[in-house]
């Protein structure tokens, strides 16, 4: 496989997508957070002392979306059509899981930006409870799917069972 972000010395590159027409591109990420289940039930409350975590969450994940572009170095700058996050309680594993799903109609892909935005809303969470729960563990970062553009659409091979299951059972977790 060819790597299209090397040129021929191996140097990194941004490609041009100049050639590629736009077409209408979705993709949707996810990840978790694990966190002691007081702190949990607090977050999911509204009751930690800097204010409503999930509120916050969801900003900063569409906020990191639209500036993914400025993050990572070879991304293209892309008009963002929407920015869906949802962030859900996984009660069980005493877990958040925070998805983000991301549209255009561009030349290229946002997969990255759907990526990006799971990660900091993710770090936001962390950082709004950090005082209660400093042993936090971030985790299950994955693309759920992409749909558009010319490799088409693709589907994760585990479909959209939660992440945070097998990575804490490969951890020793129950």
């Amino acid at each position: 496989m060819e790597l299209s972000h090397l040129d021929a010395q191996g140097q990194a590159r941004m490609i041009s997508v100049v050639e590629r027409p736009s077409t209408h591109r979705r993709a949707l990420a996810e990840g978790w957070i694990r966190m002691d289940p007081h702190v949990l039930q607090r977050v999911i409350a509204a009751e930690i002392p800097k204010g409503d975590v999930l509120a916050v969450a969801r900003i900063a994940a569409i906020q990191a979306a639209k500036r993914t572009w400025e993050l990572i170095p070879l991304c293209h700058p892309l008009p963002i059509h929407g920015v869906e996050v949802q962030i859900s309680p996984m009660d069980h594993l005493s877990a958040l899981r925070v998805q983000a799903s991301v549209h255009t109609h561009a030349r290229t892909g946002v997969e990255m930006e759907a990526l990006t935005a799971v990660q900091v809303g993710l770090l936001a969470i962390y950082d709004m409870a950090k005082a209660l729960d400093p042993a936090m563990e971030i985790g299950g970062v994955r693309l759920l799917s992409k749909q558009g553009g010319r490799h088409g659409d693709w589907r994760h091979p585990h479909g959209s069972r939660p992440s945070v299951d097998s990575s804490l059972r490969e951890n020793g977790e129950p």
